[in-house]
């Protein structure tokens, strides 16, 4: 196993200081999931800074605003003009009754004087009523043709509204996806130490896409209903006040219901998006060493393990939708109470003449559509509860702390010749527990040093120290004399080349992953230096040499070639200091002396760190360090550091004597076949 992340003894030092995740803690990787995660922020907040992600779209907004006010306006009007409408035929029915010649003051008074006192207040209440005339068909014509350019220009304007809000979304989430892949790039590598990839993927992916899908099937609807709420409100008081006020009872119910369910509802989405980020990490985790898993027989616990996170999964997603679906059916019912008191009260009005049956109608038709919004909002609470909870998971990364900032004034280094000094460096992930103390080390120009040890020694620390992937508690550490921290993180590492015992390739062609490592380079040097480290050997075989594309598990190629290819890319590159973790594990044996060869000529005229836990990798290095619990306990060359039988003696007797001193005590003993049980 690579000593390149963080070895056992220095997890455990994260963890005591809580930057190991949970995720991280409590047992095997299969086991980890389903512990408490961190309280989730408020509802609040989280929904405001998103709002203020899209509010950069200001002007989009203020236009999108503007096209529903009027929409919502002309949409309004409809109703209280087709009361008019209603009122025509209304009166043209009853008119058509009544004996012509006559005046509506006449047959009201005839009305009474016969005893009819409720048809009288009911005549009386008729704008439009002419005694022994019919439905006025002209002038009913008129109506419904203004209600249906009404409509139309409110449909349009509505459509146009809705295309701004999609088109601020989507910029939105771009800006959001940019800035946390941004924010990604700024984090320290002990953040990614502390994360499951699984759910750092499901947080960058998996909540972006809902919070895009969450916020544009919500915002226009929001942005409509609200200003439907406020027309339709005004609309009532002008029709009739008292309905006005009896409809207006049902809001504080609505107020209420939508609160309490949302307040239980809004826990349930926080877990579902927790359990979705940790199915995502087993599932790649368990995928990415699935051979092992088959290996060692563990397919049951990762199926139990995988069943148990499925199954909290499963209740998280029902407890939220099936609370907020119970929003939908309750503000429904809340409504058709509010459309029976109102069609009771505003029947009784119209039969004693104060009000006519067309502003009844257009009330009835207000009241539903003020009612409506109200359920539309409730029945969107899951999703913009579902939108929030992802927002807060993805606010989480863009708010974790990041590694110190490359000074304004860098120095940059032209032309380095690879002179490393450590002088004083002292190094600890927890202030309890120091690893690296008072550390003074000096490589020159061209010198090979490898570095040996127990995991856990602190090997990868000192390497990882170099390229600036962790901060120095004390000391400093020089490039040409030229302390790194003084140059910006691009100019020190576009001067290391690194070549570690995991390899990664990209998906892509054998000639673009060489590349990789000099951007721009010509296929002549791709052709070098694939010549140089021996890849140039077995791609000859390959059905199309360096156009030959690799998977993203680079499964169609071997473990050595992987790793030639790695050493090619680095060889490109030409560094002045050169990092190699391993580099030849993955190989076999006859390759491995290839490489030895191509290293070599690698390593001339730059400084090398290597890596080495096959102590016969490293005889011709120049100088060795031995280190234990982050000290250099010796330091020298391969034979001067065998003859004084020290650390690396016993490290190389281990290496190399005990394993076979254990073979042969572990031989089982052959029975002598002439011997005789006593």
């Amino acid at each position: 196993m690579s000593d390149r992340i963080l070895t056992e003894e220095e997890k455990a030092a994260l963890e005591r200081r809580g930057a190991v995740g949970a995720a991280q803690r409590g047992g095997p990787p299969h086991m980890r999931m389903g512990q408490p995660g961190e309280k989730s922020k408020n509802f609040g907040p989280s929904a405001r800074r998103l709002l203020g992600i899209l509010g950069q779209d200001r002007l989009a907004l203020y236009v999108a605003m503007a096209f529903a006010v009027v929409s919502v306006v002309l949409g309004a009007l409809g109703p209280k003009i087709l009361g008019r409408a209603a009122d025509y035929v209304f009166a043209g029915f009853i008119g058509r009754k009544l004996p012509a010649g006559t005046t509506v003051e006449q047959t009201v008074a005839y009305l009474r004087a016969r005893g009819d006192t409720r048809m009288a207040d009911m005549v009386s209440g008729m704008r439009h009523l002419v005694p022994g005339q019919g439905v006025d068909f002209s002038a009913l014509g008129r109506i419904l043709l203004l209600v249906l350019g009404l409509y139309a220009v409110s449909s349009l304007l509505s459509w146009a509204q809705a295309r701004i809000i999609v088109h601020v979304v989507n910029s939105a989430v771009y800006r959001l996806r940019r800035d946390v892949e941004a924010k990604l790039g700024r984090l320290p590598l002990a953040y990614f130490d502390s994360q499951p990839r699984g759910e750092l993927l499901s947080r960058v992916t998996n909540d972006v896409d809902n919070i895009g899908q969450s916020v544009q099937q919500t915002l226009s609807q929001l942005v409509t209903s609200a200003l439907t709420v406020i027309a339709m409100l005004v609309m009532m008081f002008w029709v009739s006040p008292l309905l006005a006020v009896i409809a207006l009872v049902t809001i504080p119910v609505s107020i209420g219901i939508t609160a309490v369910v949302g307040k239980r509802s809004q826990a349930q989405f926080v877990q579902q998006w927790k359990s979705t980020g940790e199915v995502n990490a087993i599932v790649e985790e368990t995928f990415t060493g699935h051979g092992l898993v088959k290996v060692f027989g563990r397919q049951h616990e990762v199926a139990a393990a995988f069943a148990t996170t499925n199954e909290d999964l499963r209740k998280a997603t029902f407890g939220a939708q099936f609370i907020s679906g119970l929003i939908m059916p309750l503000m429904m019912f809340v409504g058709n109470l509010n459309y029976v008191l109102v069609a009771v009260v505003g029947g009784l009005r119209v039969a004693h003449g104060s009000m006519s049956i067309g502003d009844v109608q257009a009330f009835i038709q207000y009241s539903r559509q003020f009612t409506q919004p109200l359920t539309q909002v409730a029945s969107m609470a899951n999703l913009m509860q579902s939108g929030v909870a992802s927002a807060e998971r993805v606010f989480e990364v863009l708010d974790a702390a990041e590694q110190v900032p490359d000074r304004t004034d860098a120095t940059v280094v032209e032309d380095p010749h690879g002179r490393v000094a450590f002088e004083d460096v002292s190094f600890a992930y927890t202030p309890d527990k120091p690893l690296i103390e008072h550390l003074d080390l000096c490589v020159e120009p061209g010198q090979t040093v490898a570095i040996v040890g127990p995991t856990g020694a602190g090997k990868t620390t000192l390497v990882n120290l170099i390229m600036r992937f962790y901060e120095l508690d004390h000391g400093r550490i020089t490039l040409d004399g030229v302390e790194i921290t003084t140059m910006t993180r691009h100019n020190l590492r576009d001067e290391i080349g690194m070549v570690l015992q995991d390899t990664w390739l990209f998906e892509g062609t054998i000639r673009d992953n060489i590349a990789y490592g000099k951007p721009g380079a010509s296929e002549a040097e791709v052709r070098a230096a694939a010549e140089a480290t021996y890849v140039d050997r077995f791609v000859h075989s390959l059905p199309d040499g360096y156009d030959t594309r690799l998977d993203s598990e680079a499964s169609n190629i071997s473990a050595g070639e992987k790793q030639l290819i790695t050493i090619a890319r680095a060889f490109i590159s030409a560094p002045a200091l050169l990092i190699l973790d391993e580099a030849t594990s993955s190989v076999d044996t006859r390759t491995e002396l290839l490489v030895q060869q191509a290293m070599h000529a690698l390593r001339q005229d730059r400084t090398s760190f290597v890596i080495a836990h096959r102590l016969s990798t490293i005889r011709d290095a120049d100088l060795i360090l031995v280190m234990e619990d982050g000290r250099i306990v010796e330091q020298g060359t391969h034979e001067g550091l065998l003859a004084a039988g020290g650390a690396f003696a016993r490290l190389y007797a281990a290496q190399f004597s005990a394993a076979l001193t254990e073979v042969a005590d572990a031989a089982p003993v052959t029975p002598d076949r002439g011997a005789r049980p006593s």
